[in-house]
């Protein structure tokens, strides 16, 4: 299990067993890099074992409230790591420890004297942990293939989570692909013991949303500044060279003005660009998808050490068939591409990178969020069956876009609705028509509802956005870059996403976050104290490949060799006649099908490469 994880840390190796319980360790050294820090690590009075993957920030100001700050004259202290810091705190206060970690975090601890074992998740889930269970046997790692190794644990498919995958584009926790095998939730602790499991959660978004939400926007800027200036500095908190992760949009940006502003050395930043094909200079795909300049420009204004790597579309489309080796289960965030790029190439320079995630999930960036407010709309609510019909005249892929959105038929489940329209997957009505009778007969539809309990009524885009938090960005977003990172021993941290700024961000008015048409209103002005406006003004692009065409050109073979006819019969899972219908109207010219057959296409690779089947 340990070697399968060799990657995520290539600087040590340790292990610990006691007959009952056995820990194993890769070290990735980032916090005092000498060979006394290495894992598993024992607490002073011999008690305690741990595992621990991340980082805590606030590491030295725990150690002060311990009554033994680091450093000092006389100290006990052995290292001068977090991870020493975590493991005493929890020694002397139990799990009431939870409350002071600021930081990203998979720790497990085990109770020699009790042989009881503890297992903690940072609050947004930016470490994973993946856990087997069967009411006697417990197994845990950081990624789903060190359970792989172990023959013990039954390879039998998840049906519910393949039906999940087909409407989202990735598998949402707790569910993996696998029976029996779980993702641990974000924020939440686990006590595995003879007696069997306890679980529960220390922290939430909603239980952290106010009665009253905050609009006043001089002080609410004052706020957001001092955030995030906090949020960087701790996070380039570092024994080894740290960078940033730059392309030149909103979030990214935002992180590295405010390390240029904190960090008392240059700032080092990683862009990646696309070479164009010169034959196809004229409409190239990858011009539309190239944002190396921007971030260029970004860098020049901040003056940091700039490192822009350009790439070949045939070096992406290399990786392109990499992603489930990668990430374990079916996952179709093909960014995961280009961000396992410019991960191989910024690991040669820095060891820890900053990333931009989470700014449209808590300032309402995505289109989508005008979505929820539009079909909150109580006039387009009367209306919207004939709009729906009117719409579905109409033959192109916006207005049947629109027809399908005005098309859901619980009012609970829009949140779930708007996600799966907008990336352009499986409805459920598709569903109904592709899924054999064995996996459609298995499903809820439903598993998500809006939430009705909080504080203070939320509006439709952040009830959009609550969703986003709990679901997108823990299960793919975060995902992406974890994998992605890790693959070549390099950590990714999030400034954006410190729990304090977390709190900040859903109690702000949304006045603040769209203001006159502007997404990400509040978010923008910090930036804009530091960069001018000038910079961002152009539409919001992703960090993509264009999947679409290549899946028409040079990755025209994936669907030839994983949506073939025995591949898909033997698989199971789906009705070939289904398949075979949609690549036809996918390769005559409908090609706002291209996430559907990449879905497809993903779910058949890991299942052919697996050699699973139902």
């Amino acid at each position: 299990m340990n070697n399968c994880l060799a990657h995520r840390g290539p600087d040590a190796a340790g292990f610990y067993f006691d007959g009952i319980c056995g820990l194993a360790h890769r070290r990735l050294s980032i916090l005092d890099l000498s060979d006394k820090a290495n894992q598993p690590m024992h607490s002073h009075d011999g008690r305690y074992v741990m595992i621990y993957n991340g980082e805590v920030y606030n590491y030295e100001e725990i150690a002060h409230s311990l009554k033994e700050p680091l450093l000092s004259p006389g100290s006990h202290w052995r290292t001068h790591s977090d991870s020493e810091v975590i493991l005493e705190a929890f020694s002397r206060k139990g799990m009431d420890f939870l409350s002071q970690l600021n930081g990203m975090f998979a720790i497990a601890i085990f109770d020699t004297h009790t042989q009881d074992l503890y297992l903690f998740r940072d609050r947004m889930g930016i470490k994973p942990l993946y856990y087997f269970w069967n009411g006697k046997d417990f197994a845990f790692s950081s990624e789903l293939k060190a359970l792989g190794c172990l023959s013990s644990i039954p390879k039998t498919l998840n049906q519910l989570a393949i039906h999940r995958f087909l409407q989202l584009g990735y598998i949402p926790a707790p569910h993996t692909i696998y029976q029996h095998i779980y993702k641990m939730p974000a924020a939440s602790w686990m006590k595995v013991s003879a007696q069997g499991m306890e679980k529960g959660s220390y922290w939430g978004v909603s239980a952290n949303i106010s009665q009253e939400s905050f609009s006043y926007e001089p002080e609410a800027l004052k706020r957001l500044d001092g955030l995030l200036r906090s949020a960087v500095k701790y996070q380039l908190i570092s024994d080894v060279p740290v960078g940033i992760f730059l392309s030149g949009g909103i979030d990214s940006s935002t992180i590295a003005a405010y390390a240029a502003q904190v960090s008392t050395t240059a700032v080092n930043t990683f862009s990646i660009g696309f070479h164009l094909d010169t034959s196809k200079a004229a409409n190239s795909a990858q011009n539309r998808y190239n944002e190396a300049h921007y971030a260029r420009d970004v860098a020049g204004m901040l003056g940091t050490n700039h490192h822009e790597f350009m790439v070949s579309s045939k070096e992406s489309q290399d990786l392109v068939e990499k992603i489930t080796e990668v990430y374990d289960e079916p996952y179709a965030d093909s960014s995961a591409v280009p961000t396992m790029i410019v991960s191989q190439l910024a690991r040669k320079h820095v060891k820890v990178t900053l990333s931009g995630d989470g700014g449209d999930e808590l300032f309402l960036g995505y289109g989508m969020y005008q979505w929820a407010k539009r079909l909150n709309n109580p006039l387009l609510k009367l209306f919207r069956g004939p709009l729906s019909a009117v719409l579905g005249s109409m033959d192109r892929p916006p207005f049947q876009k629109a027809e399908n959105m005005f098309r859901y038929t619980d009012s609970k489940s829009i949140p779930q609705h708007i996600f799966t329209h907008e990336q352009g997957f499986f409805h459920q009505d598709e569903l109904d028509c592709l899924l054999t009778p064995d996996v459609r007969n298995t499903f809820v539809h439903l598993f998500y509802e809006l939430d009705l309990s909080l504080n203070r009524r939320l509006s439709a885009p952040e009830q959009q956005a609550l969703f986003d938090l709990r679901y997108y960005l823990p299960d793919d977003l975060l995902v992406k870059v974890d994998r992605a990172t890790m693959l070549y021993g390099l950590e990714a941290r999030v400034p954006l996403l410190d729990h304090r700024l977390v709190e900040f961000a859903v109690n702000l008015s949304p006045e603040l976050k769209i203001k006159n048409g502007q997404r990400k209103y509040l978010l923008k002005k910090a930036l804009y104290q530091y960069l001018p406006p000038k910079l961002f003004d152009r539409p919001k692009q992703g960090f993509a490949i264009p999947l679409s065409e290549w899946l028409r050109t040079d990755l025209k073979y994936l669907l030839e060799v994983y949506l073939a006819e025995n591949v898909i019969r033997k698989a199971g899972v789906i009705e070939y006649v289904a398949v075979e219908a949609l690549v036809k109207r996918f390769l005559r010219g409908e090609h706002h099908l291209y996430n559907r057959i990449w879905l497809l296409i993903v779910l058949h690779q890991f299942l052919s490469k697996n050699n699973l089947s139902l």
